[in-house]
C-alpha cells in the first residue's frame, strides 16, 4: 500500500490534518487489512484499494478535527469508519467501536491488535441494547440510516453536555425537520473532501438542557 502514501499526504494537507510518519504507516496498514479482509467479511461494496482510500479513509479524515474531545463511541462502526482513523490521529483519546455484526467486530479486533491501537475498545452488540459503564462525550456515526434512528438508538450513551456527530452526504433537510423535541442542531459542517465531488456534511447535535 506504500504507493498510496503520496495521495494520503496530499489529501491530509488539503484538509489541514497533520499526519506523523507512524500515523501514515498505521493508516496504510489499516487500508491493507481492509482490502485483505473485505472479500470474506463484506466490509464494503468497494473492491478497489485506491477507491477505499478515497471514499473511506480520506472521507473519515475530513471529520477528525470536528468531533470534540473526550471519550467517543462510533455506533454502527462497520469496518471501523470513522472510528479507526480517529483513533490513529488521536491516540490519547478513548474510542469505542460498536457494531452488531460479529464478522465486522472480529475484523475491528484484528485491526486494533495489529496496528496496535490501545485506545480502541471493540464491542459486538446492538446499539440500543449496549449499556456502557461510563457515558461518552461524543457519539459519531457514518452509516446510520437516519439521524432520528441514530438518536433513538444511542441517546442513552451520551453524557450531559455531550454531542452527536452524524456524517451525511447531501444536507438531509427532511431528517433535520423531523428531529425529536429536546434535540438541537449545534452546527452543520460542510466537509471538503479532496477527490470527492459529492456533497458531504457533518451534523453536530446536542440535547437542549
Amino acid at each position: 500500500m506504500e504507493q498510496f502514501r503520496p495521495r494520503l499526504l496530499q489529501a491530509a494537507a488539503q484538509m489541514s490534518v497533520a499526519l506523523g510518519e507512524s500515523q501514515q504507516d498505521r493508516l496504510l496498514q489499516y487500508l491493507a487489512l481492509f482490502a485483505r479482509w473485505n472479500s470474506a467479511y463484506n466490509l464494503s461494496a468497494i473492491r478497489d484499494p485506491s477507491q477505499m482510500l478515497e471514499r473511506h479513509i480520506i472521507d473519515s479524515l475530513s471529520v477528525v478535527n470536528l468531533c470534540g474531545e473526550g471519550a467517543l463511541i462510533d455506533v454502527g462502526s462497520g469496518g471501523g469508519l470513522p472510528g479507526i482513523p480517529l483513533a490513529i490521529i488521536h491516540p490519547e483519546r478513548s474510542i469505542t467501536l460498536l457494531d452488531s455484526n460479529g464478522k465486522k467486530t472480529r475484523f475491528l479486533f484484528q485491526v486494533a491488535s495489529t496496528l496496535p491501537l490501545p485506545n480502541v475498545t471493540v464491542v459486538n452488540e446492538r446499539v440500543e441494547s449496549y449499556v456502557p459503564e461510563q457515558l461518552f462525550t461524543g457519539v459519531v456515526s457514518r452509516a446510520f440510516a437516519s439521524i432520528v434512528d441514530m438518536l433513538d438508538g444511542s441517546e442513552h450513551m451520551l453524557a450531559p453536555g455531550g454531542r452527536f456527530y452524524a456524517m451525511k452526504g447531501k444536507l438531509p433537510e427532511d431528517e433535520l425537520s423531523a428531529l425529536p423535541k429536546g434535540i438541537k442542531v449545534e452546527q452543520v459542517h460542510q466537509l471538503l473532501v479532496p477527490g470527492c465531488d459529492a456533497e458531504r456534511h457533518l451534523i453536530e447535535l446536542s440535547r437542549s438542557e
